[in-house]
């Protein structure tokens, strides 16, 4: 961990509760240690049995779902859950062919991830996912940090506490770097995550056009810094 980081002092009004279904005690001990670490609040079970018992008596913000359960087919849960609940399910997996993605998505899933699972890129996808749903207010949500340049909050990207203007997607691109602000996130790392809105060559626009609003000029002034080869870092 940087200097910076140590020093910033955060601030969690409210904690996302996440319900993680995994039977594989491994994944799951893995899933749940990288997210409790990184202020969510999870749940795990191991059966789709359980799922349903909590899913019953509690209210949670996002669902990460196993395929494989002993007890009932991964699919068979999506549609039990489509017809009970409006919560994003997030599909994690070892099944990665085409054929199953379409499945679950056709199923009611918001997003599938093939293991083996990059913690960092499920921990993004989740806030994607999360920021998108009316059932939480990620203005509580999102941990609030004291003493830098730049802050996000609520859908807002602030600079010395004045909003800027960008796009949605600029919104994704530069909400992930800030998550991950004084380490480098690798291009392919960014194309992964925005997949369905961004390309390798539209990714050099946006990052010139959030330069551009965050009075980026590459010479006296280097908040969003190229790491040749690798990808970005945004310096706070």
């Amino acid at each position: 961990m940087n200097g910076n980081s140590q020093n910033c002092k955060t601030s969690l009004a409210y904690k996302p509760k996440i319900l993680l279904i995994e039977d594989d005690m491994t994944a799951s001990q893995m899933i749940y240690e990288y997210l409790m670490s990184n202020s969510f609040d999870v749940k795990a079970v191991e059966t789709a049995t359980e799922a349903i018992s909590f899913l019953n008596n509690d209210r949670f913000d996002l669902i990460i779902l196993d395929l494989n359960l002993p007890d009932y087919d991964g699919f068979e849960v999506l549609k039990a859950l489509k017809g009970m609940i409006t919560t994003p399910t997030l599909v994690v997996s070892a099944y990665s062919h085409t054929s199953y993605k379409l499945t679950a998505f056709k199923l009611g899933a918001y997003d599938y991830i093939a293991k083996p699972v990059d913690l960092e890129e499920l921990e993004a996808r989740i806030w994607v996912h999360l920021r998108h749903s009316s059932s939480l207010n990620l203005k509580a949500a999102r941990p609030l940090t004291e003493g830098n340049r730049f802050n996000v909050i609520d859908g807002t990207v602030t600079m010395d506490g004045e909003p800027i203007p960008l796009t949605g997607i600029e919104y994704e691109i530069f909400s992930y770097l800030y998550k991950n602000r004084n380490k480098v996130v690798s291009r392919d790392t960014l194309v992964s995550i925005l997949s369905s809105q961004i390309t390798e060559r539209s990714l050099d626009n946006h990052i010139k056009n959030i330069r551009k609003k965050i009075g980026d000029d590459g010479r006296k002034k280097i908040y969003l810094k190229t790491v040749y080869g690798t990808g970005y870092m945004l310096k706070d």
